[in-house]
């Protein structure tokens, strides 16, 4: 008889920690990416107080990004009020084998580089940032509103911003970093990165709900996960970006399709997703992908339909219509947008701050590419 047993390997622990204001699908593919590289991923989220002294101020309060990435369906362990400047210390006191980041300096208030110590001590590792999105960039697309504007009615198919001109456009994210219109670019690959792919079994009940999911947040998160508890398997339905414009007006979405249904896909709640949802829940719907057991919609207001109906009339009719209490509701898309124009005068200074702190960030970067360019080739 063999005695010998194989030593159980060790999991591998991954650190990443951030700001993660108005968690987007560019952290979410961070934490994809970190995730990958180990077994168990730990995500420090700063507080409050260490982001205004070396950043700003943020949109979204700690607890409500605490909450939001908590929700993200790679992350394990949230630690709350970790430190701006990553050190080995806080790795040990973790367990943790390596820090990632993506492939861009982060400077403390002092110019600094926060993960210097982690680097110096062989702990770091980086992932790609994804490119096209940041919430300065969300920022500053919120700050090309004014009230007047946000309450404008605007044509079915109408761009959200087609109302301002390229130097408005540009105004709140000079330099290097530029706020316009979505940069991103939709690929087929970063929506299979982003889903499972797992099918709903045959005794599965199958849970139907749909929205805009403009600005992913808390409110959003709370009610999928009371959506995700009426059943097994959770199927979202995202509309495009010219039926939320035509029903909801002004500038909405303020995120383009794609971003929206990544946001949603990373959510933990999440099974899949339908992009491109009719606004009215059709007989397709409820029967052509899946045989759907319940279509939920929350305890907020719900416009008709272009033609004045009811969107959930069929379901309705059916008897599988529920509706969801969620106590996070008034978290909501419009009252984030209304913090950014409120504090309009402060966030305006922020975005000028993180310009400025850009800039120097981008001269580090090309710094450090010269000087592990330079080792690479000295060793050779």
């Amino acid at each position: 008889m063999n005695t010998h047993t194989a030593e159980k390997k060790k999991p591998v622990r991954v650190w990443v920690d951030g700001c993660f204001d108005m968690m987007h699908y560019g952290h979410a593919n961070a934490l994809r990416q970190a995730k990958a590289m180990g077994d168990y991923l730990v995500v420090g989220v700063h507080s409050d107080a260490e982001i205004e002294k070396n950043k700003g101020p943020t949109v979204m309060r700690e607890e409500e990004r605490y909450a939001a990435v908590a929700a993200c369906k790679w992350v394990d362990q949230v630690v709350p009020n970790a430190p701006y400047n990553t050190t080995v210390e806080i790795l040990r006191e973790y367990d943790i084998d390596f820090c990632v980041h993506g492939d861009d300096i982060t400077t403390m208030a002092d110019g600094t580089d926060c993960y210097q110590a982690v680097k110096d001590a062989g702990l770091y590792r980086e992932c790609k940032r994804t490119q096209g999105v940041s919430t300065t960039e969300l920022v500053g697309r919120m700050l090309l509103m004014t009230r007047d504007h946000h309450k404008r009615r605007m044509s079915a198919g109408a761009s959200s911003l087609s109302s301002f001109n390229s130097e408005d456009l540009g105004s709140f994210s000079a330099g290097i970093r530029r706020t316009t219109i979505s940069h991103f670019l939709p690929t087929s690959k970063r929506i299979v990165q982003f889903s499972e792919g797992r099918e709903p079994r045959d005794t599965d009940k199958v849970v139907y709900v749909d929205g805009t999911f403009d600005l992913f947040h808390v409110g959003h998160i709370e009610f999928l996960k009371r959506a995700k508890a009426l059943g097994d398997f959770l199927v979202v339905g995202v509309h495009d970006d010219q039926t939320v414009n035509a029903i909801k007006g002004a500038n909405h979405p303020l995120m383009n399709l794609h971003e929206r249904a990544l946001s949603v896909l990373a959510c933990k709640y999440v099974d899949e997703v339908i992009i491109g949802a009719p606004y009215s829940v059709s007989e397709d719907v409820l029967n052509k992908e899946y045989k759907m057991d319940v279509v939920a919609h929350g305890n907020t207001h719900s416009e008709p339909d272009l033609d004045g109906t009811d969107p959930y009339e069929l379901p309705k009719q059916r008897g599988i219509y529920v509706e969801i209490n969620n106590p996070n509701s008034t978290i909501t898309t419009g009252g984030i947008i209304d913090r950014i124009i409120e504090n309009r005068f402060v966030f305006e200074e922020r975005q000028r701050r993180k310009n400025a702190k850009a800039l120097l960030e981008a001269e580090k970067e090309v710094a450090e590419r010269h000087a592990k360019r330079n080792i690479a080739v000295a060793a050779k």
